[in-house]
């Protein structure tokens, strides 16, 4: 009887009756337990668990068009746990990744949308593994990388703060989000959620274990941050907490007019007319065209709101097809939570959504967006939508996360959720492909999170620009085997 197993057979065995011993670098198969093997490197003692069974729940993300699964998931049970299984990893020549297990109840998984935290063939990292607040008050909370944004948001309004920067979409984990960026509609305020973080502990692809902030180890401070988990496992982060308003006014100003339209987003911008700042575009009621709609939200004390009328004064919006809406501000942070819901039921949520997001410069913005929506359809959206709305570019500071070059950029974020009986999904793969080089050709900038194919090295030179070279540096550096987050693809 053979003494090694195929990589799955062994592996399924691992957690069923057949003991993995470790991996034997002679025959580069698992071994079992008793073999005899000059070059087997067992497997070091865990904290948590090693899984090897019903692995398939980490072989896909929340864009679900693409499906590899890993050989193993480890759960780690401390910070120890992903030091040894990076090191492990590294000396037997194995892939490995944080995934992290975005969603609400069971529907746990990778929000990437096109397979960026996925291992094929390797170890992925659970990280809901390390889920625990370790402090919070008032100024700041020290996080574990699985916690989510919604948990983070639920333990600081208990003491009368929140994240100044938190995505439209509340249960993303906060290593998840760090590792590519982080957007939403405080941008203009606050940056981006990396932009809020001022210290995080790293582990890096030769398994050492490093606390990196703007005065201590900042070359890999600013790798990891929105560097897409070339350079290093985060396993904790400060992130920085303003106080929390009682109340938020939102009000939902209506356009049909592209022109008008930016010139009051920019309007509200450079004014600082609002606490958060949003805008879409959509198909009309009558099919004819789009309509826009600037989002202004207002943050105030309990039962004293802004004045509408001054709020409000000097745009030229379809005033009488406004909607004004005052509420708490824990239902405005959980907003989404409903329309989640609602996608579920509906059968979009598990569909392919081949997401695209860009960074344009806005003097390019309106010809961007005329062409895009020339090339879109209700259908390509589905019971999604369409983002677009300006920021200033100099809110961010963490140098990976690429913007145009000028004052003022806008998010392009187009988020669809195809009908079950939607369109193919490759055609809107090609679709965001051509939309995504045309971008460039603008001046625009992509947002890692989204579903871009052929993405070349050199495409990807290209979005890095003059950071290119540093960065290629940095990931040879900490991780000089190339173990990390191969999903990625950024050097080949």
């Amino acid at each position: 009887m053979s003494n090694t197993l195929s990589r799955r057979q062994a592996l399924r065995g691992a957690t069923a009756s057949v003991l993995v011993a470790g991996w034997s670098i002679s025959t580069q198969s698992w071994a079992v337990a008793g073999t005899t093997d000059p070059d087997l490197v067992e497997l070091p003692s865990l904290d948590g668990t090693l899984e090897t069974e019903a692995v398939s729940g980490f072989g896909h993300d929340f864009g679900r068009m693409v499906d590899s699964d890993p050989w193993a998931v480890l759960r780690p049970g401390s910070v120890d746990d992903i030091v040894k299984m990076i090191d492990y990893a590294r000396s037997n020549g194995l892939h490995i990744a944080m995934n992290g297990r975005s969603g609400t109840g069971d529907d746990l998984e990778s929000h990437s949308s096109f397979g960026q935290a996925l291992v094929p063939g390797g170890i992925s990292i659970d990280a809901r593994g390390l889920s625990r607040i370790i402090s919070i008050d008032s100024d700041s909370a020290v996080v574990e990388p699985g916690v989510t944004w919604a948990t983070l948001t639920e333990a600081a309004l208990e003491v009368g703060a929140t994240p100044p920067a938190l995505t439209d979409y509340l249960h993303l984990s906060i290593g998840g989000t760090l590792s590519i960026g982080g957007v939403g509609s405080t941008v203009h305020r606050y940056g981006f959620q990396v932009d809020t973080v001022t210290s995080v502990d790293v582990v890096t692809g030769e398994g050492e274990l490093v606390t990196a902030s703007p005065t201590q180890s900042s070359d890999l401070f600013e790798a990891v941050l929105s560097g897409g988990g070339q350079c290093g496992v985060i396993v904790r982060a400060t992130v920085d907490l303003v106080p929390a308003p009682d109340e938020v006014l939102v009000c939902s100003l209506v356009y049909d007019d592209l022109d008008v339209y930016m010139a009051d987003q920019e309007k509200a911008l450079e004014e600082g007319r609002f606490d958060a700042q949003a805008g879409e575009a959509g198909p009309s009621p009558d099919g004819s065209g789009w309509v826009y709609k600037l989002e202004g939200i207002a943050f105030h004390p309990a039962g004293s709101p802004p004045d509408q009328d001054e709020l409000l004064s000097g745009f030229n919006d379809d005033r009488s097809s406004a909607e004004i809406v005052g509420m708490p501000y824990r239902d405005y942070a959980f907003r989404l939570d409903a329309f989640e819901s609602e996608l579920k039921e509906g059968g979009f949520w598990t569909q392919p959504k081949p997401w695209l997001s860009m960074f344009m410069p806005a003097s390019s913005t309106k010809q961007f967006l005329e062409e895009a929506l020339a090339d879109l359809t209700q259908d390509d959206l589905g019971a999604g939508f369409l983002l677009c709305y300006p920021y200033h570019t100099g809110k961010s500071t963490r140098p990976l996360v690429m913007q145009p070059g000028e004052p003022v950029g806008y998010l392009f974020d187009l988020l669809r959720f195809p009908a079950p009986d939607g369109p193919d999904s490759g055609r809107m793969l090609e679709q965001n492909r051509r939309l995504h080089d045309r971008g460039v050709e603008l001046g625009g900038k992509r947002y890692l999170v989204g579903a871009v194919p052929e993405m070349t090295v050199e495409d990807w030179q290209e979005h890095f620009g003059n950071r290119w070279t540093t960065f290629r540096e940095q990931k040879e550096r900490h991780d000089p085997d190339g173990i990390l987050t191969p999903g990625q693809a950024f050097f080949g």
